[in-house]
């Protein structure tokens, strides 16, 4: 059974195909067309889906797509009397998503009638849900979708066992931990569609000095229900709708002002995009932060009361939020966590092919998500003609075998080098997590601003990530539970922040990613030959970008190297060095067995 999943005209469009119970891929459209956060139709990731599964499209039985248009349909009816032009926008998309057959054979270039596929409409939360559960190591657990809104819900809790979901409760529009977090996060002049992570790295220099206000934006009242409410006289999205701009794929996603004028009554100005930030700006930061955490642990709480699982799997765009994440296993009962790489609405499309598959068909499960590795890859001979291509002037391509890359990169990286890593097939979600990553010495606490200054261009208070050994993760953070996606933030231990300042963030913690020597060897082993040289089993870990999505092809990548400061980039087998000596050699027999030296 063929099933492909695809998340459309909506922001993070992308594609997964599911073949008898395994994922074969899964890519965000992203990538392929650089538009950051792109919706619109996936067509290029479709492409890549069947090409990499060796499938057409009428070796396709269903299609999963994560809108149902009859998920709370009074609901639906009752703003659109009271939001017109909002209505008439959903209803703009709706009839994009009746069209999909069509779009789907244009974008493949195929007669519509040679489509055999089912076409399924699973409601956005069960897709997450699915997305969370049916891919986790889990045969039982509870699980958690929570987001900004989807079918007029921000929230679905629900009980997995086996290869079913049984929904245990939702919380409606207009209330959304999703849209307020959005909200306050326009407020403190991040408009840029995805810019709440920024907003959650700034909480940390900040107190929580609002709270009792913030405690009336978001309500979550004394009795032991797991709900929420949004003070909504500080909200606007209820009255207008949220203004959504993202249908069109070539330009990235844009949404309207949520916050009302009495927002900026009670907490004052809102700050410019470019304005200077302020004590009351960071405190504001904390507030959100606190207050969210509260509201998120309510909620998590409850669902243990309710399943009384010592397991549970998140989804949804809030799932993201690392540093609350981070805390689960000091604020609720809960022993073991989940959280897959995408857990935002790129996943739906994985999610929405495995609610298919299992709560539809009942097929049992037979796969877990142990790795992010799920999108396209580039052969040797791909790698060789981007670098013949792609070099210039004096630059110079040394070719090692693979048993030689790791140690000659730890080497760079020992050195103070900023090394670009391109390695094996692109990581599926916003992390980059060891094949399309940027890397550096944690060891020196400069190397945060190096950084910025030379490659990322980004605000000087986002943290970056620590990539450690799992094995080695009790020796450096006070928790060792597995964070292999970069979607759970630990505090470092007292006498190790010394020892990695560079990743680790003003109040202590690191988002780190846990590295295993079974899912990502070369990436480990790099990790490891570092430690050999310092001590220290830790890299600085960033995204494979400046200011775009993650490079996808070996072209980008150099391209990316060639136009920014970065030192060196290791790209397949090729290790290309802008500065005019080689490696820092430990011996001669560093280079022992070099295959290639050319030179442009």
């Amino acid at each position: 059974m063929n099933i492909l999943g695809i998340n459309a005209y909506h922001p993070n469009a992308s594609a997964a195909l599911v073949s008898d119970g395994r994922l074969v891929t899964a890519v965000e459209e992203e990538r392929f067309n650089r538009v950051k956060y792109a919706a619109g139709f996936p067509a290029e990731a479709i492409r890549y889906c069947l090409a990499e599964a060796g499938l057409t499209l009428r070796e396709i039985d269903h299609i999963a797509v994560p809108r149902n248009p009859w998920a709370r349909l009074g609901t639906k009816l009752y703003y659109a009397l009271r939001m017109p032009r909002f209505a008439a926008g959903r209803a703009r998309v709706l009839a994009r998503f009746a069209g999909i057959h069509e779009e789907l054979a244009r974008a493949l270039d195929v007669d519509p009638r040679s489509i055999r596929a089912r076409y399924h409409r699973v409601e956005h939360h069960r897709a997450h849900l699915a997305s969370a559960f049916f891919v986790s190591p889990f045969d039982q657990a509870a699980v958690l979708s929570t987001d900004g809104l989807g079918d007029f819900a921000s929230t679905m809790w629900a009980m997995g066992q086996g290869n079913r979901l049984q929904v245990r409760g939702a919380v409606a529009f207009p209330h959304s931990l999703g849209l307020f977090y959005t909200a306050i996060s326009q407020y403190l002049g991040f408009w840029r569609y995805g810019d709440e992570y920024k907003v959650m790295g700034l909480a940390a220099y900040g107190e929580p000095a609002c709270l009792e206000e913030f405690r009336r934006i978001v309500q979550t009242g004394n009795g032991n229900g797991p709900g929420f409410r949004l003070g909504l006289k500080y909200f606007s999205h209820h009255r207008t709708g949220p203004k959504m701009m993202w249908q069109d794929g070539t330009q990235s996603p844009v949404l309207g002002q949520l916050f009302s004028p009495y927002l900026e009554d009670r907490l004052g100005p809102a700050r410019p995009p470019d304005g200077l930030l302020e004590t009351r700006h960071k405190d504001t930061a904390a507030s959100l932060q606190a207050v969210l955490e509260q509201a998120y642990f309510r909620l998590l709480n409850a669902l243990y009361e309710q399943t009384q699982q010592r397991a549970v799997c998140l989804a949804g765009g809030v799932a993201f939020n690392c540093v609350a994440n981070g805390k689960i296993f000091d604020r609720t009962p809960f022993r073991e966590v989940y959280v897959q790489p995408a857990a935002g609405d790129a996943g739906l499309a994985v999610g929405a092919a495995y609610y298919v598959y299992h709560q539809i068909f009942g097929q049992p499960r037979a796969f877990v998500m142990e790795h992010a590795c799920w999108g396209p890859q580039f052969t040797r001979e791909r790698i060789r003609q981007a670098v013949d291509q792609g070099l210039a002037g004096s630059l110079r391509a040394t070719e090692l075998p693979e048993e030689k890359l790791a140690e000659v990169t730890a080497r760079h990286i020992a050195a103070g080098k900023v090394v670009g890593w391109f390695q094996g097939r692109a990581e599926w979600g916003p992390r980059a997590l060891g094949n399309r990553s940027i890397l550096a010495d944690p060891r020196r606490a400069e190397m945060k601003d190096v950084l910025n200054q030379r490659i990322k261009h980004g605000e000087p208070f986002r943290p970056f990530a620590p990539s450690i050994l799992e094995e080695s993760t009790a020796e450096y953070f006070d928790r060792s539970y597995p964070s292999p996606f970069m979607n759970l933030a630990y505090p470092v231990r007292q006498e190790k922040r010394a020892a990695i300042p560079a990743p680790t963030h003003v109040d202590g913690t690191g988002r780190l990613q846990t590295v295993s020597r079974w899912t990502n060897p070369l990436f480990w082993s790099v990790i490891k030959e570092f430690e050999k040289l310092t001590g220290v089993p830790v890299l600085l870990n960033t995204s494979f970008n400046e200011n775009e999505p993650i490079v996808l092809t070996p072209e980008e990548a150099i391209d990316c190297f060639l136009r920014t400061k970065m030192d060196v980039l290791v790209v397949g087998n090729y290790v290309i060095d802008k500065a005019a000596g080689s490696v820092p050699a430990k011996s001669d027999s560093v280079t022992e067995g070099v295959a290639q030296t050319f030179r442009r």
